[in-house]
């Protein structure tokens, strides 16, 4: 059990005209010892700044410190410090990217400012060592990140009434989740294949997600070419399928009327990677045939804990390197943004700083892959709220959409030792109603 207390810090004055002589000012500080073995480290962090500075915070140092004291201070992502007061010591980077404070005047206490150098990501000491003796070596990494807010731009008030007519299984048997396993046909009526025809031949390009008797929900990449949408005609839509490859006897196959790309969709960067397909033809319910529920911002509420975990299914490349026959699924987190992007900061700050998508995965071979694109993240809810029942009754909800993943340095295909990103539907879902 980690031993350091986050607490909040009301900052309050006097008010000559308020009776009750107290009012705040500003937002309330939250404060913790970041280091779990040491008390002479303390934080002081203002939620709710902007989004470009809420990844900064205040470190104190309480000891006394005689002149020609040194401080080795260390991150766990890329950081800039400023002292508060340059009166008694100067500060300088070292070669290896930790950050010395050399004190050329003894003075009793030390404070500075950190700030992360990557939007959204806030960086942790690791390392505090004050003339060769070590301070920190128990840091509580990550004990800000729930103040992370990032833009936010739009909100509603949603019905949280579970919904009875969409992401609900009508076929019961089922199996355990494996790195990677098979379904069954029936386990996930909503899910769907893309094929591209191309003259005489027609090709698996895509999953998709059935979310209305007419539309289907996928990804912007794999509808266009070079990020114009492609010709409806040359586009088909098979529903409740299970194998890639023949051997379906209840599969439905349906003709794309039109396609809708958001307007804001950047091919080269897979910004706004979302679209929506018209059918030709309404789908018919039945077992295998089902829409999906779309997620909406208080979804969460009902979750059995504070982790979202979800699935995703697909005829993805296996450990083979080949396509799946028969559909598949994997169980994955949700991860944090500052986590993923500290995984590997070049790719996936640049497709996380629009706050449009979001990160899962394990890092370990449980991953979406190249023939997964488009397909959903889908997060079970139950109908009672916080219901951990493995039999528990509820509804599937499309979180995500697959996007993009780092490749493999072999081969042009994904690397499933990596996290995911996805569309988050959640931030498009008045676009997808406005469409439908």
């Amino acid at each position: 059990m980690k031993q350091a207390i986050l607490f909040i810090i009301f900052i309050a004055k006097v008010n000559s005209d308020n009776d009750s002589g107290w009012a705040l000012v500003g937002n309330p500080l939250a404060a913790a010892h970041p280091c779990n073995d040491s008390q002479d480290i303390s934080i002081s962090y203002e939620p709710g700044r902007s989004p470009d500075e809420e990844n900064e915070y205040s470190v104190f140092l309480t000891k006394k410190y005689p002149a020609h004291s040194i401080i080795i201070l260390r991150f766990d992502s890329d950081a800039s410090i400023s002292l508060n007061d340059k009166s008694f010591a100067r500060v300088s980077v070292n070669p290896d990217n930790s950050f010395s404070i050399r004190f050329f005047k003894a003075h009793n206490g030390l404070g500075l400012t950190v700030k992360g150098l990557i939007p959204g990501v806030i960086p942790y000491l690791t390392s505090v060592v004050i003339n060769s003796k070590q301070y920190c070596s128990k840091p509580w990494v990550g004990i800000l990140d729930g103040f992370i807010q990032g833009y936010k731009d739009t909100a509603e008030s949603p019905d949280r009434k579970p919904k009875k007519n969409c992401g609900r299984r009508q076929v019961t048997h089922t199996e355990l989740i494996v790195n990677g396993a098979l379904t069954k046909p029936g386990d996930w009526p909503w899910h769907v294949a893309l094929y591209r025809i191309d003259r005489s031949t027609i090709k698996y390009i895509c999953g998709g997600t059935l979310i209305s008797k007419n539309h289907v929900l996928t990804a912007a990449h794999c509808v266009t070419i070079r990020g114009v949408p492609a010709l409806p005609e040359t586009l088909s839509v098979v529903l409740g399928k299970f194998n890639l490859i023949g051997g379906d006897t209840e599969s439905v196959e349906r003709e794309v009327h039109s396609i809708v790309v958001n307007d804001q969709f950047d091919h080269r960067r897979l910004e706004n990677d979302i679209a929506l397909l018209k059918l030709k033809s309404e789908a018919v319910f039945n077992d295998y045939i089902q829409p999906a529920c779309l997620w909406y911002p208080k979804a969460v509420e009902r979750l059995p804990g504070t982790e979202i975990f979800g699935t995703v299914v697909g005829w993805g490349f296996e450990n083979t390197d080949a396509l799946a026959p028969q559909l598949r699924k994997a169980k994955m987190p949700l991860v944090g943004e500052s986590t993923c992007i500290k995984s590997n900061p070049v790719f996936y700050s640049k497709l996380l700083k629009n706050n449009n998508k979001f990160c899962a995965g394990y890092r370990n071979g449980t991953s979406a892959c190249n023939g997964d694109s488009g397909s959903a993240f889908q997060v079970f809810l139950p109908d009672k709220t916080g219901d951990d029942n493995p039999d528990a009754v509820g509804a599937w909800y499309v979180r995500g959409i697959v996007s993009v993943t780092l490749s493999r340095v072999d081969v042009a295909i994904c690397n499933p030792e990596e996290y995911v990103v996805f569309t988050d539907v959640e931030k498009y879902k008045h676009w997808i109603e406005k469409h439908m």
